[in-house]
């Protein structure tokens, strides 16, 4: 883009869209029951480029951008995306920055990013300055509501495409977790790595015992929220006498850069996960990537891989991000130029501008709910 040029790089048009798609069969994990997950699309056009962002939440968040973001982004210079977050997020003070508002910003700051990687003719990751050419991913699903034969199918399918690490739900029926687990351990065999999610479904004690059977008994190296994330002390109890090999992991529900430093002053987790739909968007995720880098600490992508691909590229700690059955399924229906894991991870496509991806209208509009 020439000096010239820069006049038509205002934020001319914001649209936003909500599409809620079912699943392909009832869905469950320790704490929570769906049987559809709604994304929120946001589009900002300046010039000829149209940027593409997206959430995974409530209609709401789009009534949000709509009703809040939209007229602050607006005639804004598409280049000067952290100056459009700054204002964004001072106008959300009185509507509410945790929750939807952070997913809401979250949402029109990734369209942003991705118009302004357009217009210069530039890779998304390419622009974030990418330290990593491709980044590891692990299969996640394996919800409480599957059958054990459908559980084994998912995980040993992710094997087969060669991703080396998958996780599973757990806690919802303690007392049909062991043969849950059997059946995964059996299905992936002894050399991938198996993750564990209870979302929150236990207590201190409860957590504990289990940290011990699922490292003895089935190998498990991963166990993510085995307390509420809301429960600091919990977890960092849970950390400190976890078995040897045994990771403890939260962070998903970090919306603000303080969720996170709490989640690090209370020592409460042996990896970092963010969500880039919720944490704020690009400008926020890289703010949390840099308060973990200060503190030494690796980062795992939340789900959303369309987007995480890129984003997660551009942090100097990332360890891995989550391919999450949900999200692939309606990223691959909703958008053309979805990536795919090759060797076990995923790698932004450097010969497409921005994220890479389009919204396939005709395929979305059966699932819009809003706009």
């Amino acid at each position: 883009m020439t000096v010239a040029s820069r006049a038509r790089t205002a934020i001319r048009q914001i649209e936003v869209g909500a599409y809620t798609v079912p699943t392909d069969e009832p869905e469950s994990d320790g704490t929570l029951e769906w049987d559809s997950t709604t994304i929120v699309v946001v589009q900002c056009r300046a010039g000829d480029e149209v940027g593409l962002g997206y959430t995974y939440g409530d209609v709401s968040t789009a009534r949000l951008v709509d009703s809040v973001l939209a007229d602050v982004a607006l005639d804004r210079d598409a280049l000067a995306v952290t100056a459009a977050w700054d204002a964004m997020t001072v106008r959300l003070r009185n509507a509410g920055r945790p929750g939807i508002g952070s997913m809401a910003l979250a949402a029109v700051d990734i369209a942003l990013w991705d118009l302004k990687a357009r217009l210069l003719e530039l890779p998304l990751a390419a622009l974030l300055d990418a330290r990593h050419a491709a980044v590891p991913v692990y299969g996640s699903g394996g919800f409480t509501s599957y059958t054990n034969e459908r559980l084994a199918e998912q995980l040993a399918g992710w094997v087969a495409e060669g991703i080396p690490r998958v996780k599973m739900k757990l806690g919802r029926r303690p007392e049909d977790d062991p043969a849950r687990l059997d059946a995964a351990r059996e299905a992936i065999g002894p050399e991938t790595e198996l993750f564990v999610d209870a979302n929150g479904a236990y207590g201190r004690k409860q957590a504990l015992a289990w940290a011990e059977r699922l490292r003895a008994e089935w190998d498990v190296t991963w166990l993510e929220e085995p307390v509420s994330s809301n429960d600091l002390e919990g977890l960092r109890l849970v950390r400190d006498r976890a078995p040897a090999g045994l990771e403890v992991a939260a962070g998903e529900y970090g919306y603000r850069l303080a969720d996170f430093r709490g989640l690090l002053a209370a020592e409460a987790v042996d990896c970092l996960q963010a969500d880039v739909t919720r944490c704020g968007g690009i400008t926020g995720l890289l703010a949390v990537g840099a308060l973990a880098d200060a503190h030494e600490l690796d980062v795992s992508g939340h789900t959303a891989p369309a987007v995480s691909a890129h984003a997660f590229a551009a942090l100097r700690r990332t360890r891995h991000l989550e391919y999450f059955h949900d999200h692939v399924r309606i990223e691959s229906l909703l958008f053309d130029g979805t990536l795919v894991p090759e060797d076990g991870a995923l790698r932004p496509d450097p010969s497409r501008p921005g994220l890479g991806i389009e919204l396939k209208q005709a395929d979305a509009e059966p699932f819009r709910t809003y706009g």
